[in-house]
């Protein structure tokens, strides 16, 4: 009878801190546990009593990386609850800083976090002394996204100019001419991005998710959408609480969710290409057949091929968005508070963010509920795991090790954005 375990205590190159813990008994994997113990920030709790308006700022201090998604679904959901439409120059607006966060975010994961995987590099450092061209490449496209989120939120970390309602302040379209030349280099450079990737060697490993999504008939999905899945889920953002459950495990501060009924989905870069493939821009598509790709890919390690096609997309978009640009009458549109319950889902770089409220009729938060990324792919992530292991178990223990910690970084896991605090028991004797 055998037994061994992969343990790694910390895991690198993801935000946040996590464990793996996997055991294997007789040769077949036994247990699969990934610990998340971001510790407890109680951003659900600290919300209620705050103004609406309050919210977009508040939550996007959950994540330095992508803090446009939280305004975002913030914003949309305050929206929701108070019958506010948002369209014309302002909902593309969003679109466009939108646009800027997936490609810092996307950026910093292919070439800082994953790349070094699929090449055989510890780090990116020592990446960077093989392949600097490369990396100063990824750097200066992460800069693009910055200076973009940068030039219509304010600041590049935790924006400011995002409100309920559209923005504090928009800008005249010649404030626009000096990012188009930046971004057009970009798209160029993101071509050679998709080409580059697409050239690394990737095991042989395909599951059969229940892709989650925002889905919308003409976009590819960023702000709106109804929600929708590989195996048959059609409803509206609202809904989201009657269809998906969240769960305490005992060794993570994430709370794991599940589809009522059908357990584990994934949602993010491969869930969006799966569902809204034909909806990529033509050079987009053109991009991503000619890495070797479908119109679908069940094989998360080709991930890195999806984001880099996704930062491909957000510049062809981005471009689009500012052509067509037309400065606004005003920054924001009227916004009246009243009592009532406001939903808002958006597609974050990893995946659908999910905001609920609940408001009295001055606008102050009752309740607050944010279902991020990671807490939504934790049950996938181990579930690719517990098949990836058993399937690898003739690998030597060090490289088994290794590409477990791949696995998880292929989902490129937000840890810190776990933003629920579990009940604590304790049991004496």
């Amino acid at each position: 009878m055998k037994s061994e375990t992969i343990k790694v205590n910390y895991l690198a190159r993801v935000e946040g801190e996590g464990g793996l813990y996997v055991k294997v008994k007789d040769n077949a994997v036994t247990e699969v546990k990934l610990k998340i113990f971001e510790p407890p920030r109680f951003f659900e709790a600290f919300l209620k009593g705050r103004l609406f308006s309050e919210a977009p700022d508040l939550t996007s201090r959950i994540c330095g990386i992508c803090p446009i998604a939280y305004q975002m679904s913030a914003v949309h959901a305050m929206e929701d609850a108070f019958g506010v439409t948002v369209t014309g120059p302002l909902r593309a607006l969003r679109r466009l800083i939108y646009c800027g966060e997936w490609l810092e975010s996307h950026a910093l994961h292919v070439f800082m976090l994953h790349a070094p995987d699929f090449l055989g590099y510890p780090d990116a450092l020592r990446l960077a002394q093989d392949h600097p061209e490369m990396v100063k490449l990824g750097l200066k496209l992460k800069k693009v996204g910055n200076d973009l989120v940068t030039f219509l939120g304010g600041r590049e970390i935790h924006p400011i100019n995002v409100r309920v309602g559209g923005f504090y302040r928009v800008p005249a379209k010649k404030e626009l001419a000096p990012l188009r030349e930046r971004l057009a280099w970009a798209r160029d450079a993101a071509q050679k991005v998709v080409r580059w990737v697409a050239g690394f060697s990737f095991p042989e490993f395909a599951r059969d998710y229940e892709y989650v999504a925002l889905t919308h008939p003409q976009e590819y999905p960023l702000n709106e959408g109804r929600l929708k899945s590989s195996k048959g889920l059609d409803i509206a953002v609202r809904d989201y609480d009657r269809h998906f459950v969240e769960e305490q495990v005992p060794y993570s501060h994430a709370l794991h969710s599940t589809l009522k009924g059908r357990g584990p989905y994934l949602v993010g870069p491969l869930a969006r290409y799966n569902l809204n493939f034909e909806r990529l821009s033509p050079l987009s598509q053109e991009a991503a057949l000619a890495a070797g790709l479908t119109s679908v890919c069940h094989n998360p390690f080709k991930s890195i091929i999806v984001r880099s096609v996704e930062m491909l997309q957000a510049l062809d978009e981005a471009l689009s968005l500012i052509d067509a640009y037309e400065m606004p009458d005003e920054a924001a549109v009227p916004v009246t508070p009243r009592a009532g319950s406001g939903f808002g889902c958006t597609e974050a770089p990893r995946g659908i963010l999910y905001h609920r409220y609940q408001l009295d009729d001055r606008g102050v938060i009752l309740e607050a509920k944010i279902v991020p990324p990671t807490a939504q792919n934790q049950k996938s992530m181990e579930s690719d795991l517990y098949q990836y292991v058993g399937q690898n178990l003739d690998l030597p223990q060090d490289r088994l090790t290794w590409q477990c910690e791949q696995l998880i970084r292929n989902y490129d896991p937000c840890i810190s954005c776990a933003t629920h605090f579990l009940k604590l028991e304790v049991e004496r004797e």
